[in-house]
């Protein structure tokens, strides 16, 4: 069964790439996205997404900033993305609870 945030989800392209160094004040993973995006994918401003690139998947909260194009998201300290990685944010599902563990692949 698909899950609602799995029915519409357009991808976002990787605009800008923030580095913070050691005593910066705002520091950690976060990802900066339109308001007009966020209304789409049903993301209020803090929540926490999973940012899905061509390598990884990182946990971030989601910061509403009209600045960035339509399309586009900013991410700041997400190891494994490049600028112009195209990448897919996905809520979390907390209602589900921990999944049992996948058994029939270890043999």
């Amino acid at each position: 069964m698909r899950r609602q945030t799995d029915l519409y989800n357009p991808p976002l392209q990787v605009v800008c790439f923030i580095d913070s160094r050691r005593g910066d004040p705002d520091r950690g993973p976060s990802i900066r996205i339109n308001a007009i995006e966020a209304r789409v994918r049903m993301l209020v401003d803090c929540e926490l997404v999973f940012i899905s690139g061509p390598t990884r998947k990182e946990l971030a909260p989601v910061t509403i900033d009209d600045d960035v194009p339509n399309g586009g998201v900013i991410v700041r300290d997400i190891l494994g993305l490049l600028v112009t990685d195209v990448v897919t944010l996905t809520k979390p599902d907390m209602d589900r609870g921990p999944q049992p563990a996948r058994t029939e692949l270890l043999g």
